[in-house]
């Protein structure tokens, strides 16, 4: 079973997100706002899939997605936000990254899809 981190500094979306997978059957084992409790959860929870938001703030979730898979190349990173995949294509294609999902399309079901899809590559 997939276990999940979900690191965005919107507290509400961490909530939402969290209840989301959660009642979809996708256990979430903890949440970050910043790249530093993000690498920190990561040594600590050791997640199966960590979701970043590309945005954090001052930070970039890209830089982030970068650190981690250095940090723990077995977790994959998927981005997230708002803006749409189009907008960001080229730098999700450039990252080291599982995939992308729009905020507004987030379910269990597709997180499990891309760390699926990465698997079998």
């Amino acid at each position: 079973m997939l276990r999940c981190l979900i690191v965005d500094d919107n507290t509400s979306f961490l909530a939402a997100a969290k209840a989301l997978l959660e009642r979809e059957g996708l256990p979430v084992v903890g949440v970050a706002s910043t790249p530093t409790e993000a690498l920190g959860a990561l040594e600590r929870l050791a997640p199966d899939v960590v979701l970043v938001d590309v945005m954090l703030g001052r930070d970039s979730g890209f830089d982030l997605a970068r650190r981690l898979a250095e940090a723990d190349a077995s977790a994959p990173v998927i981005l997230i936000s708002t803006y749409s995949e189009a907008d960001l294509a080229e730098l999700i294609q450039e990252a080291p990254v599982a995939g992308f999902l729009p905020k507004s399309q987030l379910s269990a079901a597709s997180v499990r899809r891309l760390v699926t899809e990465r698997r079998d590559r």
